[in-house]
């Protein structure tokens, strides 16, 4: 690399593979190019890793520390950050179809695009939770990808800058047990390094051996590793599956070990040798030395390889919807082995021609600027893993939440509200809690009276009070302190907009003015009862003849009409309807003027200044009704929107196209805007 200009920004990727790690250093020349300066392999001394699970995290950080030390050597240049990739051991996967309400028509930006996927991702979570039998399991999606987008329910291949009201997308993710994370983590940690970037074998794979134009195609791509072989599906330009089965080159391995009566690490070396040696020599466990042809260990291990085909071609075609794919690709060590191609083929009812090893010609656009590498298909995931770091940033970083350390999947856009939620944060412990609301009818039709709203949570982030939608970075520290429940809801009879009236009778041929009678579950109660909740309150429309004489202060006797006709003291007297009559001898008839002004000024019912206002609320006409004045917050007591539940990151709200929050004050004919985004 003498004469070489090293730029400032390099990526540092490991493939920690089964039986190998390889560590390689690059950077972008463009948006095509990518130059490798330097790459180290390093065989794991002991079996350290299985089915590419960490078994033993000192001895893998040793391998990964030796290779960091060889790297910067040289390089010349301290190594800090690395990418890595995991193996697809206990890969979980699982496709949503997501879509997102707009409210209008607007332009679509990237952060609606972004958001779009980040709900895909939420709705896959959900998904595989529900799906596992394990409640303690802990998932992390370590990748994801979008295979159709949707514009008004229409397929659209870029959203970006287009006009819609609703989109959607069907989003493929990718998930790992968080076991599976933690142990790389530790790892790559022990041995100096910080994590920049996590992927998938399979993802990181596809990204080298199978180009975007490729993708239009039905293809598949087989990474056979030495503990598993990841698979990858690809159609009309996406990825739309990932599987593995825990069967690579160990499987060779472990068959020649059990055949000649070797260890594990003899039994490699006689594989290896199938490649490139015509005989191999041998001692086993015995002692006993030995010189077979490795054309006899490749007859003996037919067997295995068209059981391990199979059970490809078998997960192949339940990751494709249960038919063929077109053509397959297999980059790996363990696919060299002859046979490997045509039993993939025969169980893939695919011409022989149509299953390859991708090798030299897929690093079409890779210059390795180190001499002595070989182009072949071991490199496809290093370098993938590489390349994967210029697509997207994904890692894990930690923060506090109320003093608990917090592992959170980097999307670059992670808020509190992601921590809140990641760490068991009740949601309704975010927003302000309501005091229990009273259901009662009145004549029959159904009134809620919602209690007061508490206070809402008290964020600070690093000892700063912020909003739930401030961004966090690695180490930050959030306290959260929880929101408040506000005072149960106390409603009088005095308040119900259908109380504020009255009811005209005529008595004695003069206008008589009463409040109307209110029945609650059936006793008559004052205008100052306190309803409960499932109360039935009647308004009642009628006075008694005997309420009427009690109102006015007249003993219960004597001869009285209603509407011109005898009655009853019991008798119902409704709206405009006249009474007359007259006490018993010995008393007067009722109609003393003084007597009756005093009656009429007794029973006038006054008022206070209470009004009622008509506003739109998100296109729907709303009345607020029972208070002198009213703010943004009281709509909420006569429009139904649950803010208990959260269906986006933040509540949005505007009076008449501008922003407000729960204090603006709302007039006649005012529009509101109320929704979440």
């Amino acid at each position: 690399m003498d004469g070489v200009k090293i730029p400032e920004q390099l990526v540092f990727g490991l493939d920690i593979g089964t039986r190998s790690i390889v560590g390689t250093v690059g950077y972008r020349e463009n948006q095509k190019k990518f130059c490798v300066l330097a790459q180290v392999v390093k065989m794991h001394e002991t079996r350290a890793m299985l089915d590419g699970q960490i078994h033993d995290i000192g001895q893998v950080a040793n391998t990964i520390a030796m290779i960091k030390n060889e790297l910067e050597a040289k390089l010349g240049r301290e190594l800090k950050d690395v990418c890595i990739a995991a193996a697809g051991r206990v890969l979980k996967t699982a496709t949503v179809k997501v879509e997102y309400d707009l409210q209008e028509e607007i332009k679509i930006s990237e952060e609606h695009i972004h958001s779009l996927e980040l709900l895909g991702v939420e709705e896959a979570y959900t998904v595989m939770k529900s799906e596992t039998k394990d409640a303690q399991l802990k998932l992390h999606c370590v990748g994801y990808s979008v295979i159709h987008y949707y514009l008004n329910d229409y397929i659209i291949s870029n959203l970006e800058g287009h006009k819609g009201s609703k989109i959607g997308a069907d989003v493929l993710a990718t998930f790992l047990p968080d076991e599976v994370i933690d142990g790389l983590y530790a790892a790559v940690e022990q041995a100096g390094l910080y994590v920049a970037n996590l992927t998938l074998e399979p993802i990181a794979a596809i990204q080298m051996a199978i180009p975007v134009n490729f993708r239009l195609l039905n293809l598949a791509l087989v990474d056979v590793g030495a503990g598993t072989s990841d698979i990858s599906i690809t159609k009309d330009g996406s990825i739309i599956g990932y599987g593995m089965i825990p069967s690579a080159g160990d499987e060779f391995t472990e068959e020649i070990a059990k055949k000649y009566l070797i260890d594990f690490q003899t039994a490699e070396k006689i594989k290896i040798a199938c490649f490139k040696k015509k005989t191999v020599s041998y001692k086993d466990i015995m002692g006993i030395s030995h010189k077979i042809e490795t054309k006899e260990v490749m007859e003996n291990l037919k067997g295995t390889i068209e059981k391990m085909t199979r059970t490809i071609a078998e997960k192949i075609r339940e990751l494709n919807g249960g038919t063929s794919v077109s053509a397959v690709f297999i980059v790996g060590g363990g696919g060299k082995f002859p046979g490997f191609e045509e039993n993939l083929a025969k169980f893939l009812e695919l011409p022989n021609e149509r299953v390859a090893i991708r090798g030299e010609e897929v690093f079409g656009e890779v210059e390795f600027l180190q001499e002595g590498i070989k182009k072949d298909s071991l490199l496809v995931t290093p370098i993938g893993i590489c390349l994967n770091y210029y697509e997207q940033n994904n890692n894990f970083i930690f923060v506090s939440v109320n003093n608990q350390r917090v592992k959170l999947y980097d999307n670059s856009k992670l808020t509190i509200m992601d921590a809140a939620l990641q760490v068991g944060f009740p949601n309704q412990s975010l927003f302000p809690k309501r005091g229990k609301e009273i259901n009662f009818t009145v004549n029959g039709a159904n009134h809620v009276i919602r209690g007061q709203l508490g206070e809402a949570a008290v964020i600070r982030l690093n000892g700063k009070k912020v909003g739930i939608n401030e961004a966090v970075s690695r180490n930050d520290i959030i306290e959260i302190t929880p929101s408040t429940m506000g005072a149960d809801a106390v409603y009088e009879i005095r308040k119900l907009p259908e109380f504020h009236g009255t009811i005209e009778f005529y008595f004695n041929e003069k206008k008589i003015i009463c409040p109307k009678f209110v029945e609650v579950n059936g006793k008559i109660v004052t205008e100052y009862y306190e309803v409960k909740d499932k109360d039935q309150v009647t308004i009642l429309n009628y006075y008694t003849l005997k309420q009427i004489l009690e109102f006015m202060d007249l003993p219960c006797e004597g001869k009285w009409f209603i509407n011109n006709k005898p009655a009853d003291l019991e008798e119902k007297v409704y709206e405009k309807f006249s009474v007359t009559g007259q006490l018993q001898e010995n008393s007067v008839l009722w109609e003393n003027a003084e007597m009756i002004e005093e009656t009429e000024e007794k029973a006038a019912v006054s008022f206070t200044g209470k009004q009622s206002v008509c506003v739109t609320v998100n296109g729907q006409s709303v009345v607020l009704s029972n208070k002198e004045q009213y703010i943004l917050v009281d709509i909420l007591d006569f429009y139904p929107f649950d803010t208990s539940v959260a269906k986006g990151t933040t509540v949005i709200t505007k009076v008449n196209g501008e922003a407000a929050d729960f204090t603006t004050p709302v007039k006649e004919n005012d529009v509101v805007e109320i929704y979440w985004k």
